[in-house]
């Protein structure tokens, strides 16, 4: 099995809607009750029954890397508290963050290089290939698209800062949402989120 998957496209952090879907989640909602809610109820408030189901799909598939410990911080804690616990389950979620985050990432803080571009986002994927056999080779448009996700996702978070030519910054993560990560044993993600360390 692959350890590179392309489902991050599509999918910044939306806190929002992993506010909603950590609810249900916390609900325990049974199958046709997800559905009724997602594609009947629209609880998302997405233009199409699709969208909703894909992005609920994705937000669930985050949030179950983690446990309902931090459903709750997402459900309930404030919004840099519930951003970064959605951040956490993004990172545990999809190795292609996660390890870009801890070699790349990390790579430019180490050096002082804190200019990060595209092109460092495709030989990230190109190498990628290298650690990964099994792993799909997408097309431009769809490395493109994934880079899109990523970078704003670092954005929301707070790594990556709100300019013309943006750069890495260190962030401060909420004490609830550090705590969480090592009572819970989630050393991968941890480090990779504190690639700036």
């Amino acid at each position: 099995m692959p350890r590179y998957k392309a489902d991050i496209a599509g999918g910044a952090l939306k806190v929002y809607e992993s506010r909603i879907v950590a609810d249900l989640l916390l609900k325990n909602v049974t199958p046709v009750q997800w559905r009724r809610a997602v594609e009947v109820e629209n609880v998302l408030q997405k233009v199409s029954p699709n969208t909703a189901k894909r992005q609920a799909s994705l937000i669930r598939g985050r949030l179950l890397t983690l446990t309902p410990t931090a459903w709750l911080l997402v459900r309930d804690g404030s919004k840099p508290v519930a951003t970064q616990a959605v951040f956490a389950s993004a990172v545990a979620h999809s190795a292609l963050l996660r390890d870009f985050l801890a070699i790349v990432v990390r790579d430019h803080f180490r050096s002082g290089n804190l200019g990060l571009t595209r092109g460092h986002w495709r030989a990230y994927v190109d190498a990628c290939l290298e650690r990964d056999p099994e792993m799909t080779v997408w097309n431009a448009s769809t490395t493109n698209k994934l880079g899109d996700s990523v970078f704003q996702i670092l954005n929301e978070v707070g790594l990556l800062s709100e300019a013309d030519r943006p750069l890495l910054q260190p962030v401060y993560y909420q004490p609830e949402i550090l705590a969480y990560l090592n009572q819970g044993q989630f050393p991968e993600v941890l480090r990779a989120m504190q690639a700036f360390i």
